[in-house]
């Protein structure tokens, strides 16, 4: 099964946090890594993506029907990544596509690979695709949306 973690594209600064948008450089991360995206993930993907303005508009250039994506605030309020593998139904997950911030989606993939609680680091725009089998995942690929032609 397909687990895809996707760090939000480069996005302003600012407050609220909650409303902080891409930058016109994280829109163009943002569709380069999409059409990358676009060309190998099952068409029953489930979508689960932080309420933030920047990963709305970071998944909006894969899938722009936000009544099938499932905003999802615990990938906004940094829980942990035990609480998120309860919400993915682990290990029995479908195809999923998980769209967050850094420290927590780094440590949602350090915990799938490693077992580990420190976080991985994440680019902004990187994603990366790990394969989930017998209650463990591999990674498959690091797709970064600074290095896409």
């Amino acid at each position: 099964m397909e687990l895809f973690l996707w760090r939000h594209a480069d996005a302003l600064s600012g407050a609220p946090d909650i409303a902080r948008e891409l930058t016109p450089h994280g829109h163009h991360q943002a569709r380069k890594v999409a059409a990358w995206l676009r060309e190998r993930t099952p068409a029953d993907l489930r979508l689960l993506v932080s309420p933030a303005a920047r990963t709305r508009q970071t998944v909006a250039h894969f899938h722009d029907d936000e009544s099938s994506i499932q905003f999802c605030p615990p990938l906004y309020e940094s829980t942990s990544a035990e609480e998120i593998l309860t919400i993915l139904a682990w290990p029995d997950i479908k195809p999923t596509l998980i769209v967050g911030h850094q420290p927590l989606i780094g440590t949602l993939a350090a915990r799938l690979l490693s077992g580990s609680s420190y976080p991985g680091t994440f680019r902004k725009s990187a994603l990366w695709w790990l394969y989930v089998e017998d209650g463990g995942a591999r990674l498959v690929q690091v797709v970064d949306g600074d290095m896409l032609e």
